[in-house]
């Protein structure tokens, strides 16, 4: 479906956010003109397409994201990746969301993601695939009655001789289809008395082929209300087979995780990571709620003029601006802090707290600003209202965060 909000070339368009010291580098600098002008050129026309029919990216476009490098961002050069951090994983996502949130989700199904195996020649070899986004993943870690207490987890994995088998229900596993496999954290033995609850949790990597389901894994798609560019599912997992060799040692490329330090801890490191990836995420779609109101507001006339010339509705648009800006320049502080090598835990969990928080009020704001048009979907407003709901939702929930945060400065009776 075409959309009515088009930039035209009589409007003053937005300037569009750089990067200011002391984080700017030329490196950086080019890749988010490389990211900002793909997003533009290629992903908007697509989005606008097909997220109406909550239709599925291509293929196409998944493989032009790997010509990019994108899926190995922060893949070391060694393994063919790009050897950058988490601040340039989150540099490129903010832009790509922009344009479509789904987007700038699925390179996170790249970045060593399914790597982590006990073999030390095929880690390499997976790194160098994962780099090519040649080894994209699902992450099936929830389950109907464990999402916020991932300790909770009771998917069980048993040992049969040189194979583990996995039977339980996940939730929530985006991509989970078109996936080259599905990382799916299991319980291999229940805690002993004084042992966290989380003891016992293993990841595993079940290898598929893209477009079906291995054998004892079905999935249930799930209708969701936005988020589209890829479908997520409910998987029933009924005695699938995963050879030993397939038992991660950890996620999202931990090479602190070794065999013996437990699954649970190399996906709570890899969550650190996520949330400040989402932060990203859900700034670019207020980033775009900002900038498609400010053609808006000087097309739209009412009483003989442009609404962009009511104070009300300038400083309503001055506001979202500026919390905009105050979001970006902490999720960049925050991957700033992670890639020195410092956990950033609560500073993660702040971070996703505020700029999801944000992208809610601000694309409240933009459909508000849009009137009855913002309440169509000849507009894009209602499409970055439905996924900035979701990023509060997504990779723990704002309560989750304040509960980190107040743990953190706060004793426990």
């Amino acid at each position: 479906m075409a959309k009515a909000d088009s930039e035209k070339p009589d409007f003053k368009a937005p300037r569009p956010p750089e990067l200011l010291s002391p984080w700017r580098t030329e490196r950086r600098a080019a890749l988010q003109a490389e990211a900002r002008a793909f997003a533009r050129d290629v992903i908007l026309p697509i989005a606008d397409e097909l997220d109406p029919q909550k239709g599925e990216m291509p293929r196409s476009l998944i493989d032009q994201m790997a010509e990019k490098g994108w899926f190995g961002i922060t893949i070391p050069a060694e393994y063919g990746g790009m050897g950058l951090g988490v601040f340039e994983y989150c540099l490129v996502s903010e832009e790509l969301a922009r344009a479509w949130l789904s987007t700038g989700s699925i390179l996170a199904r790249g970045q060593g993601l399914g790597t982590q195996t006990l073999d030390e020649e095929r880690r390499r070899a997976l790194l160098a695939k994962s780099a090519k986004g040649q080894w994209i993943g699902s992450i099936a870690l929830s389950e109907p009655t464990a999402g916020s207490d991932l300790a909770g987890v009771q998917t069980r994995a048993v040992r049969e001789g040189d194979e583990w088998v996995l039977t339980g229900t996940k939730r929530w596993a985006g991509f989970a289809q078109g996936a080259d496999f599905i990382e799916v954290l299991a319980r291999v033995r229940d805690p002993e008395p004084g042992e966290p609850r989380s003891a016992g949790l293993e990841p595993f990597l079940v290898v598929k082929e893209p477009g079906t389901f291995p054998p004892g894994v079905t999935g249930t798609v799930i209708d969701k209300i936005g988020y589209h560019g890829f479908l997520t599912f409910e998987l029933s997992l009924d005695g699938v087979r995963v050879p030993e060799r397939d038992r991660l040692t950890g996620l999202y490329g931990d090479e602190g995780a070794d065999a013996d330090s437990g699954g649970f801890a190399s996906v709570q490191r890899g969550l650190n990571i996520a949330r400040v990836h989402t932060a990203a995420r859900a700034v670019g779609v207020a980033r775009a709620a900002v900038e498609d109101c400010t053609a808006y507001l000087q097309e739209r006339e009412q009483f003989g003029q442009p609404i962009g010339q009511f104070q009300a509705l300038r400083f309503a648009l001055a506001d979202m601006a500026a919390e905009v800006g105050q979001a970006r320049a902490y999720w960049q502080q925050v991957a700033h802090l992670l890639d020195e090598g410092l956990p950033a835990e609560s500073e993660s969990a702040a971070v996703k707290l505020l700029a999801t928080e944000m992208a809610v009020r601000v694309t409240n704001q933009a459909m508000q600003l849009h009137g009855g048009n913002g309440y169509t979907t000849e507009r894009r407003i209602e499409r970055y209202w439905r996924d900035a709901r979701l990023t509060t939702i997504f990779e723990g929930t704002s309560e989750i965060q304040r509960r980190i945060i107040s743990d953190r400065m706060l004793p426990r009776g």
